[in-house]
């Protein structure tokens, strides 16, 4: 990426979103931090523009905060140059704490589907008007098939999958480019401690493939890539078959 343009961080305070950020900054972007902790934010926004000698600063932003999702966007429309747009806030309870308890359930179907739809919907105008930028949307290899230990937070994310891959037909035609990123397992607090774990990337690592692939506008991409094929081949599995596995 090169000057004049601004990378709008939704979910800033993850691993991947601060690797994300500093690689664009690494790249001549202006940062804008989006989340919840403020202090922590401002720090990290602090951090980089010292770093990089860029300008980077920060936003309160709430997966839930609908009417804050209409103040953001609103806010977003004297940014001069080139607006890009990564999304990466998530959670993921535990499935069996989501089948003893609904409303965990629907927490996490609220937080990464109807946040996400609900802060890109308000935003997607602005770029249609503008004619450029991009939206980078993570979603997760969970959402490919509905599985035994997270089909709930699998749920979310599918549906975080169609809905990018309908924003990117819409937004394409303005010439706003939209790529679906489906990470494998990486090195962050959301996975710290699960069980089963291997491959694991480094979000330094998914920061600098992700900037590379949205250069070259893909569409959708794994990350690690052997993601395709691991996921190619749980996605083959017969339903008679895989309805049987614990996986």
């Amino acid at each position: 990426m090169s000057g004049g343009q601004t990378w709008l961080i939704l979910g800033a305070s993850s691993a991947i979103a601060r690797a994300l950020a500093r690689e664009a900054a690494a790249r001549g972007a202006d940062i804008i931090l989006a989340g919840r902790d403020d202090d922590d934010l401002r720090r990290t926004a602090a951090d980089i523009g010292v770093a990089y000698g860029v300008h980077a600063r920060t936003e309160t932003f709430a997966a839930l905060d609908h009417a804050g999702h209409r103040a953001l966007a609103a806010s977003l429309a004297d940014i001069p140059g080139i607006l890009n747009i990564a999304l990466l806030f998530g959670i993921m309870p535990e499935q069996a704490a989501m089948d003893a308890d609904p409303s965990l359930a629907a927490a996490c179907l609220d937080a990464n589907a109807t946040g996400a739809i609900s802060i890109l919907h308000h935003i997607a105008p602005l770029l249609e008007a503008r004619r450029a930028g991009m939206v980078v949307g993570f979603g997760s290899v969970a959402g490919d098939r509905g599985r035994l230990k997270n089909y709930v937070y699998g749920a979310s994310k599918a549906a975080l999958h169609t809905y990018l891959a309908g924003l990117r037909n819409r937004l394409g035609r303005s010439g706003v480019h939209v790529m679906t990123v489906k990470p494998g397992f990486v090195d962050t607090a959301m996975t710290f401690g699960l069980p089963g774990m291997f491959l694991v990337a480094q979000p330094r690592d998914v920061a600098r493939v992700c900037l590379n692939a949205a250069a070259k506008k893909r569409d959708v991409i794994y990350v690690p890539w052997f993601w395709w094929g691991i996921m190619s081949v749980i996605r083959g599995i017969p339903e008679r078959l895989f309805k049987r596995l614990s996986i």
